[in-house]
């Protein structure tokens, strides 16, 4: 089996022993002789191997050290003095399993070779529920990306705050998704709230909810986000984008962990665990003033950047052959290849709104094709009309026409909904109904 474990022993003798004899079964071995050491030597370690009794820092503290950086890793212990007490302590506290010297090394082979498979399949049963609960698959191999993925993965089962930064368009709402999966709440609620979608005078109500009769149009009661989220995550998208009164009640929530619906005599406990995401730096945003300091760093307990898609270019080529066998189903086409010549332009392009825009991009292209191949020329006249044959329904491609012209504006606009709607001469409430039709904003 090809998989680095890590061996902790403040014994030489025993580490280089374990070195030599895993090494010759196929497994990298990296080796330290304490806790501090073994800390700082985790990256691309699939196992950990530790032995119990060791000064300073032993084996159970470690294994806790271990449980907080990555509850998903497994750690074997090692131990010369096994009693049933132990090893009932070494098992609670989150060890995988245990040996006692002298152990066989066929034992701890079969042990390490099932706690990595243990491991990869839990991995691989929580990106299954993450795709579930996108309606996706993650797709995306590159360094940077699987990076965000991993760290996301392991804040997940600790209950804080996660501020989630990156451009439009960078996969935010899958980083999101993924923490609720990977945390204890994933068979609670999980509710998506755009801070960019609502009017100032209607934030408070849509958050926090209202009681029946408390203005004028109320007539019935409403949860609210943070309510319908009660036990689950809330995601908060564009959190940069409110207002500073509804930041600053929004901070009051997150201090007292309880929402005071309007025109509700007294507030109601909430147990919420907020994800926010947004496209701009809300330290500089701190600095100008446009957004309360006090909030970003209860918001940004963890903080994690997304990657752009000029930062993943290696990636692209996936995408691109994802998203046309998903919109060739969609449209209904058959045999549809974009040849080595499109996939390289697609590529070599900037993409300024990301792997939404690369998306938007191909599910144009077939939208507009009647099938067979599609070359470059396909992105230099991604408006050309119909041709003899043409098979899709007019709707579809008036569609996707709008979409294209709605997609450019708001890709060109760096995101912000106003300016997007200006240049599309459209009000923002319409803007924003039709990114939502259009699923441009998520």
């Amino acid at each position: 089996m090809s998989a680095t474990i890590l061996v902790v022993d403040d014994d030489a003798a025993v580490r280089f022993t374990l070195q030599e004899a895993l090494g010759d079964r196929g497994f990298t071995v990296v080796t330290a002789a304490g806790a501090v050491e073994a800390l700082a030597r985790l990256d691309g370690v699939a196992a950990v191997v530790t032995d119990y009794a060791m000064p300073e820092v032993d084996g159970m503290a470690l294994l806790q050290q271990l449980r907080e950086r990555d509850s998903s890793l497994p750690v074997i212990m090692l131990t010369a003095h096994g009693s049933e007490r132990l090893a009932v302590a070494v098992l609670r506290a989150g060890a995988f399993d245990y040996l006692v010297k002298p152990f066989d090394l066929d034992e701890l082979v079969v042990v390490l070779e099932r706690a990595i498979e243990v491991a990869a399949l839990r991995r691989s049963d929580l990106q299954h529920r993450v795709e579930a609960t996108l309606g996706r698959p993650i797709i995306g191999e590159s360094p940077r990306f699987r990076q965000v993925l991993e760290l996301a993965r392991r804040v997940a089962p600790r209950d804080v705050t996660v501020l989630l930064r990156g451009e439009t368009g960078t996969g935010k709402e899958l980083v999101a998704t993924l923490v609720h999966c990977a945390s204890a709440r994933r068979d609670a609620p999980l509710v998506r709230w755009n801070c960019a979608a609502i009017p100032d005078e209607l934030a408070e109500s849509e958050l926090f909810g209202h009681v029946r009769g408390a203005f004028t149009g109320a007539i019935a009661a409403r949860p609210g986000a943070f309510r319908a989220a009660d036990g689950g995550t809330l995601v908060l998208d564009e959190v940069g984008e409110l207002s500073p009164a509804v930041q600053a009640k929004l901070l009051r929530v997150l201090q007292q962990g309880e929402v005071q619906p309007v025109g509700a005599d007294r507030p109601e406990r909430v147990d919420v665990r907020v994800v926010a995401c947004t496209h701009r730096d809300l330290r500089a945003e701190v600095a100008a003033g446009r957004f309360r300091e006090d909030l970003y760093w209860r918001l940004a307990v963890v903080e994690l950047e997304l990657p752009s898609l000029r930062e993943r270019a290696d990636d692209i080529a996936r995408l691109v052959e994802a998203f046309r066998a998903h919109h060739a189903a969609r449209f209904g086409l058959e045999h549809v290849v974009l040849t080595p010549a499109l996939v390289a332009e697609l590529a070599r392009r900037p993409w300024p709104g990301n792997v939404r825009e690369l998306e938007n991009t191909v599910a144009r292209m077939l939208a507009l094709c009647p099938g067979g191949t599609l070359d470059v020329d396909a992105l230099l006249r991604p408006q050309a009309p119909a041709q003899p044959g043409e098979t899709l329904p007019l709707r579809e491609r008036v569609a996707a026409f709008e979409r294209s012209l709605i997609e450019q504006a708001y890709a060109d606009s760096g995101g912000n909904q106003s300016e997007a709607a200006r240049r599309l001469g459209l009000s923002r409430v319409t803007l924003i109904d039709k990114l939502r039709r259009h699923g441009l904003l998520r």
